[in-house]
């Protein structure tokens, strides 16, 4: 077999970004809504519009509970953003961050059946974007909080959890931390460690890591054997600026307080030795991260760069300097630790029992089906978690999803186990055929034909 060069590898990273730029003006756009009735001539707008539309209304207005059944609420998703750090570009506005958020509801869709809409809105005050979720809530069943800045998603998340009753998810926060988990679980496996005994090093301490750190505490890791960096070193219960921490941060002085017993202190190369795992979330790079941080890191390294486009090291880099598993955001390089993995299907089983929140168990739930479809193929250094195109990942990770949150009461019908799979196989598989349809059809046409 030939021998790849890193021209070659980096030509091959630079690619994705190089069709985007020629096909997203080329389609103008990545979704659009079309009808899902029948319409078998103009007289059937008599049944969808007035006036026979008036008696659903009715049913509706004596019980709110029915717009799951009569409209279309029981699938809608909001994804909602401010556009105040879209990926790893920053605070670049609401109608910069228009072509992640349509990727996003792209995905809901292909992925899990779910009817998603960018909401992209024009203010970046959190009790304003709270109360615009707020008003939305009667169209949807679910959202999701897309790109905000921290520590402003924190509270935002917070506030309309408790106050909502459909499910509010923010991915960055939650769907990070869910696939993360998977593949973490996977990584120990391989390398033969167990997750009570090993030390993790957490790069950046943004609402990715911060969840990270919460959800792989509850899936075992100890919280004294983490050790997290912000932009100004490593987070310690001595630091200078705690006073400033506890008031404004008081998710990262959390981190502080319970993380790092051992109370190192330094930046990311100190972080990092001795470190069984690196889990970096920061600003793209490559260079965040450097080779010979790596090398100080304990054998059998396993290293997760998950920032885009470009992670903290490129995945060569990260391997010959001794990383055993390397994982990134991205899908066109092996272990693709990536938020679409894990809500399409989790939403798909919150939605499917019409739930009222998503639990951190469930997010627990989701991770450890992930790794058991992973696991049922056999899993190996190239592959920790499965791919995007494994498309029974998902009704398995709603099925999984849903049970917990019945578990939990937070479930509004309560389906069995098989019922629930079915339904979301067929929901998941109509969503594909129906893209490979119009494609075949010349309704979604070939750019290079």
């Amino acid at each position: 077999m030939k021998e790849v060069t890193v021209e070659e590898l980096l030509a091959k990273a630079e690619q994705p970004s190089k069709d985007a730029l020629r096909l997203h003006p080329y389609y103008r756009g990545k979704i659009e809504v079309i009808p899902k009735c029948r319409i078998r001539d103009f007289n059937d707008f008599a049944i969808w519009y007035t006036p026979g539309v008036a008696t659903p209304c009715k049913k509706i207005h004596q019980d709110i509970d029915k717009a799951y059944e009569m409209t279309n609420k029981w699938n809608f998703v909001a994804v909602v953003s401010d556009g105040s750090r879209v990926l790893g570009l920053g605070d670049i506005g609401p109608e910069a961050g228009l072509p992640v958020m349509e990727g996003k509801a792209l995905l809901y869709k292909y992925l899990g059946g779910v009817d998603a809409f960018p909401i992209c809105l024009d203010t970046k005050e959190p009790e304003e974007i709270i109360k615009a979720v707020k008003w939305i809530q009667p169209t949807f069943g679910g959202i999701n909080l897309e790109d905000i800045a921290h520590p402003k998603c924190f509270h935002i998340l917070d506030t309309l959890r408790k106050e909502m009753e459909i499910p509010v998810w923010h991915d960055d926060q939650q769907g990070t931390a869910c696939v993360t988990v998977a593949g973490l679980l996977n990584a120990v496996k391989i390398v033969g460690k167990e997750l009570k005994d090993i030390r993790v090093a957490l790069i950046g301490a943004g609402a990715a890591n911060i969840a990270i750190a919460r959800l792989i505490i509850k899936a075992g890791v100890k919280a004294g054997n983490i050790i997290a960096v912000d932009s100004r070193g490593i987070l310690h219960k001595d630091r200078g600026d705690k006073v400033m921490l506890k008031a404004k941060y008081k998710e990262k002085w959390h981190v502080c307080e319970t993380t790092n017993t051992k109370g190192v202190k330094g930046d990311i190369k100190e972080a990092m030795e001795g470190a069984d795992v690196v889990i970096s979330a920061s600003k793209p790079g490559p260079g965040v991260i450097k080779k010979e941080w790596i090398e100080t890191m304990a054998n059998d390294a396993i290293v997760f760069a998950e920032a885009n486009p470009i992670p903290e090291i490129w995945p060569w880099e990260a391997k010959e300097a001794g990383a055993r598993i390397v994982a990134t955001g991205r899908s066109d390089f092996p272990n693709q630790v990536n938020n679409s993995l894990g809500f399409p299907g989790i939403f798909r089983g919150a939605l499917d029992i019409r739930a009222t929140k998503i639990t951190d168990e469930m997010c627990i739930e989701a991770a450890k089906e992930l790794a058991k479809v992973a696991e049922d193929k056999g899993i190996n250094e190239d592959y920790i978690v499965p791919n995007m195109d494994e498309w029974e990942v998902f009704p398995r990770e709603a099925v999984a999803v849903g049970t917990k949150g019945i578990e939990q009461g937070v479930a509004r019908i309560r389906h069995s186990a098989k019922e629930r799979f079915k339904l979301a196989e067929t929901i998941i598989k109509k969503a594909r055929e129906e893209v490979q349809l119009m494609m075949k059809e010349g309704f979604i046409q070939d750019p290079d034909s």
